[in-house]
């Protein structure tokens, strides 16, 4: 499969913007994708088809698959992935560009980059906001919603990658309103852990 510039970076932004909300899911997913030859994987990501990195990330999968649909434990598990997931996101996505394309190489990590932060703030807000009701279905419905995402995601960027690119835009703008509508309700999760009251005003 010979794939052009266009192309690959509707691949890198997929695998940046899926690391921000199932990180072993997407190196899992593509990964067995090229092992089944499914696809021809990029050089730079021929990695994640081995033997060995498909049994790791299948193992992390499988935690992360359960570890997200308890309340709690989902926002303990976001909160742990904050500093693993964004750069993960950006060097998939760099990787999918090969070592002669520096300048799109970069392109593509800060793309990746940026849309792996925008996901996983918009997640982890989700799941913190959803956290707050008393019954469980909303958080496993949430959980199972990410679950089909990334997947489908994946696959319009290889096979579709205008019509991947036109959802990606209006998920972001979608998922960049979602963060700006649920920042009070951030602040006032971080007063509670402080223990300052709602009205306190901010130290300086």
């Amino acid at each position: 499969m010979n794939l052009d510039t266009p192309q690959l970076l509707a691949i890198a932004a997929a695998l940046g913007w899926a690391s921000g909300l199932r990180l072993y899911a997407v190196v899992f997913l593509t990964g067995m994708a090229g092992f089944m030859g499914w696809v021809d994987l990029p050089a730079g990501l021929k990695l994640l088809q081995h033997p060995a990195v498909l049994a790791a990330s299948g193992l992390m999968l499988s935690i992360e698959f359960f570890a997200d649909k308890i309340p709690g434990v989902d926002t303990l598990w976001d909160l742990l992935h904050t500093v693993v997931r964004i750069p993960a996101g950006a060097a998939l996505a760099a990787a999918v560009f090969s070592a002669d394309q520096t300048t799109w190489a970069m392109v593509a990590a800060l793309l990746g980059g940026t849309l792996a932060a925008t996901s996983h703030v918009a997640k982890a807000t989700t799941r913190a906001a959803v956290n707050t009701s008393p019954e469980p279905f909303s958080n496993v419905a949430m959980s199972l919603l990410g679950d089909g995402v990334v997947p489908v995601a994946l696959w319009l960027s290889w096979t579709h990658p205008l019509v991947f690119a036109a959802l990606l835009l209006l998920t972001v703008v979608l998922m960049v309103v979602l963060i700006v509508v649920l920042a009070k309700f951030l602040r006032a999760l971080l007063r509670r852990f402080s223990g300052r009251p709602a009205d306190a005003p901010a130290p300086r």
